[in-house]
């Protein structure tokens, strides 16, 4: 899923840098009013709950600049890069425990409740595809084609990412668990 969720990602950034700037910051029809507000809400969450996976300590001065990227490549870049450390995460856990195991979440005056890594891990992928269908959505709406999203985890697909795989340093393998 972490893979799938690199891929996905990669290829809406790819759409996304086509947009002129004043594309990627007009009002739009969404939860959050832009396109750049959404993709900087995906950048930020994903630096909380991978800061709260690896046990950083960072907790929620991740929230403290709700828009940390003022340009797509800028976002693009740190997008990767959460992406890269989420892979490795994931690729560490071993066995079921590995699984159950459970980590705090900084809530700042609401605590630090925990909560199981297989479940944490679950809410940041349903997050991130929340938030990038609303993206896609908002594409129809520009210049640039919104891009096809769905085609990275079944063999039957192999054929429709294999550039997508090349340009984030993956092979057909790394999807097989």
């Amino acid at each position: 899923m972490a893979r799938g969720n690199r891929l996905a990602n990669h290829r809406l950034d790819e759409a996304c840098l086509r947009l002129t700037h004043d594309e990627w910051i007009a009002p739009r029809t969404g939860f959050f009013p832009t396109i750049a507000a959404t993709l900087n809400h995906l950048l930020v969450v994903d630096w909380y709950y991978v800061d709260v996976l690896e046990e950083g300590g960072r907790g929620t001065a991740s929230f403290e600049n709700e828009m940390p990227c003022d340009t797509m490549a800028l976002l693009a870049d740190e997008q990767r890069g959460i992406d890269g450390r989420l892979i490795a995460f994931c690729a560490s856990l071993q066995g079921d425990a590995a699984l159950a195991r459970r980590v705090a979440f900084d809530r700042g005056g609401r605590g630090r409740p925990l909560d199981r890594i297989d479940r944490t891990l679950a809410h940041l992928f349903m997050h991130q595809t929340h938030h990038r269908g609303q993206v896609h959505a908002m594409l129809s709406g520009t210049s640039v084609k919104p891009p096809q999203l769905d085609e990275f985890l079944m063999a039957t697909d192999a054929r429709f990412r294999g550039d997508d795989l090349q340009a984030v340093g993956m092979t057909e393998a790394d999807l097989t668990p």
